[in-house]
């Protein structure tokens, strides 16, 4: 009854419990309703439903897909949960070296900035920039509201004063108060991992069906890290927010599609390469199973790249054509995107071989 009651709470069906309990059965643990508590326990148990599903040929009953959703839906929470407990932060104090920042003025807009140095009596931000020109504006005695987002963990925002303008380790910078006011913002919703995976990207048209598995080559560009709710991305040149895009890439062999909204972009000009962060759009269940089997490795996922090489002479042939994935403009015109030679300014990453088509 303990663990019927513990399966109802977590959100399972009578059904789907006692498959739970069979899981837990054959794998081996002792205490089934532990699998609520142990994230290794579910992890085993998880496993198990995936190899039985491929196993059985059976990847598109729903009922089974249904199941797995749950299960990852409950593991995502247990691991949030852990890692907002320890990752929490409480003032300024214990913020990092580097950490991104955003600094509003009010009236005036906002401003990226960075921290710089953090010591007992204040905190050194770099002078804040838009549209990567450095404000001009005089700073001592500004009140400002500070932004920053805590990986793993949750936003945060406070607000301070600036105290002077100063030099820091080279950088033209700001001398702020520490807060021992934050107030937490939005909280992760999902697990993210980091990966270096190969993958083609492509424009999302008004009205095109955006989950659509495309059969011929797109943009190159290099999947940094992902989760069910987004993903990162390498790419060549300057890019900008507000593009909607789609990657396609292969993960235990099945094509996924991911599309989304660009809604962040760091640039940097001594490589001429953009990470791109996007928020994707919602996935069906069952490729959302397929990427957190990915988040939490609970599928068989082996080493090698997840496209085949194309041979030497295509590589070669590609490779003597380093257009950049963004013009000034943006995208680099359509006529100067043909074919799969895109983006090949990041070809020079060890991790980016020159993939076929799916």
């Amino acid at each position: 009854m303990q663990f019927l009651s513990k399966s109802r709470d977590a959100g399972f069906t009578i059904k789907e419990a006692e498959a739970l309990r069979r899981l837990a059965v054959n794998c081996g643990i002792d205490e089934a309703i532990s699998i609520f508590s142990s994230s290794d326990e579910l992890d085993m148990c998880i496993r198990a439903l995936v190899q039985e599903v491929e196993a059985s040929g059976k990847e598109d009953v729903h009922e089974t897909q249904e199941l797995l959703f749950k299960m990852y839906d409950y593991r995502q929470k247990m691991e949030i949960g852990g890692a907002m407990d320890k990752k929490a932060i409480s003032n300024t104090l214990q913020m990092k070296n580097g950490q991104m920042l955003k600094v509003l003025v009010a009236g005036v807009g906002v401003f990226k900035s960075q921290l710089v140095k953090n010591t007992s009596g204040y905190m050194t931000i770099s002078r804040p920039a838009k549209n990567s020109k450095i404000s001009v504006r005089e700073w001592p005695g500004t009140l400002v509201s500070v932004y920053f987002w805590l990986e793993d963990d949750a936003g945060y925002v406070f607000d301070t004063e600036v105290k002077d303008e100063v030099y820091s380790l080279g950088i033209l910078s700001l001398k702020v108060s520490h807060s021992f006011t934050l107030s937490r913002t939005q909280k992760r919703k999902s697990v993210r991992t980091k990966v270096s995976m190969p993958a083609f990207m492509y424009l999302v048209g008004e009205g095109e069906a955006h989950h659509k598995i495309e059969t011929s080559p797109g943009v190159k560009c290099m999947l940094e890290d992902i989760s069910d709710t987004g993903y990162a991305v390498t790419v060549g040149g300057k890019a900008s927010d507000g593009l909607r895009i789609k990657i396609q890439f292969e993960l235990n062999d099945a094509a996924i599609c991911m599309s989304g909204t660009v809604r962040s972009v760091v640039y940097r000009e001594d490589i001429d390469r953009s990470v791109m962060h996007i928020e994707a759009d919602p996935l069906s269940m069952e490729v959302r199973n397929h990427i957190l089997g990915k988040v939490f490795g609970t599928t068989d996922d082996d080493d090698d790249l997840p496209f085949r090489i194309l041979d030497d002479v295509a590589v070669n042939a590609a490779t003597s054509l380093p257009i950049p994935l963004f013009s000034d403009n943006g995208f680099a015109p359509q006529n100067e995107r043909k074919g799969t030679t895109i983006g090949l300014s990041i070809v020079e990453d060890d991790r980016l071989r020159y993939p076929d088509p799916l």
